[in-house]
């Protein structure tokens, strides 16, 4: 319905025109959005034809998710619809980010049954930014590796790759296994062992040792530990014997036990597992029976 002839709109003939109502038509003209052209003789806000298709851009812009504040800036010329596009887009990513983690966390705490004391650190463990993610490690391997340049660069490279980091959108089973992650790196016991692990390493190899060296001896023992479990070789009889002169020379069996000891760990094994899941790889192997049956072998040969 237009006002006396002049061909303006009335707030309620705008209503009617776009389906809108005229409270919200009123707020968003309140707040600048959609200022009237003129005023009628009793002060009533009046629109014109313009007014009609600004009201469907502001409309399409709120529906969208915009604020009030973008939609003034389109409609002034600040900037363009593309820009703020753009920029509520980048807005849209971080805000589902934050949702899947939400949803992660919620996941894991209902899964593990969690106390209120665990699902604030949980939540603050997900949440911590790349770079508090990245010191925390950085700290654990500050600490294992400390004074011990002469261990294998390789062994460094790996462990370092392999804690990773949470990835942006994680799923329940990867922020369950990152705050394991973490906790478990955070254990001055499981530094321990990797330190210890690290120091035998660190003893065995000279300034001309390759890079690699202690990667390729342990592919090596349990590739030739599987060979003879699958040919029925018993620990403590000769073959087996021939098996670890094979690999270890004239090395102390008792030496050798408690160097593997330190890797066999079963901590260890756990990391490599955690590691895998928030890394997304096939979970890894823990080598348990081709290990036993070194450890049985070394043991025999020790005792002979």
């Amino acid at each position: 319905m237009t006002h006396d002839g002049t061909g303006l709109l009335t707030i309620g003939a705008l209503a009617r025109a776009t389906g809108l109502s005229v409270r919200t038509i009123r707020y968003w003209s309140d707040e600048g959005a959609l200022p009237p052209v003129a005023r009628s003789a009793g002060g009533y806000r009046l629109y014109d034809a313009g007014s009609v298709a600004r009201l469907e851009l502001v409309r399409t812009l709120r529906e969208l998710g915009l604020g009030l504040d973008d939609v003034r800036r389109v409609l002034t010329g600040e900037t363009t619809v593309a820009q703020v596009a753009a920029a509520h887009v980048a807005a849209l990513d971080a805000r589902i980010r934050s949702l899947k983690v939400t949803r992660a966390v919620l996941s894991t705490v209902a899964r593990r049954g969690s106390t209120a004391e665990e699902t604030t650190l949980m939540n603050r463990l997900a949440r911590l930014s790349a770079a508090e993610r990245a010191r925390i490690l950085d700290d654990f391997m500050a600490e294992i590796f400390r004074g011990l340049d002469t261990a294998d660069p390789d062994i460094r490279q790996r462990l370092r790759f392999a804690a990773a980091d949470l990835p942006d959108d994680p799923t329940p089973e990867q922020v369950d296994a990152w705050v394991e992650l973490v906790e478990l790196i955070q254990d001055p016991e499981f530094r321990t062992v990797m330190r210890r692990m690290i120091e035998f390493n660190a003893a065995d190899r000279g300034p001309d040792v390759p890079g690699g060296s202690s990667l390729w001896f342990m592919s090596r023992l349990i590739r030739s530990a599987g060979e003879a479990l699958r040919d029925g070789v018993e620990p403590g009889t000769p073959r087996a014997a021939a098996v670890l002169r094979d690999l270890i020379g004239d090395a102390d069996p008792a030496a050798v036990l408690k160097r593997l000891a330190a890797v066999a760990d079963p901590r260890l094994n756990r990391y490599r597992e955690l590691s895998a899941v928030v890394n997304g790889w096939d979970r890894p192997s823990a080598h348990t029976e081709r290990f036993g049956w070194v450890v049985a072998a070394l043991e025999a040969r020790a005792a002979g």
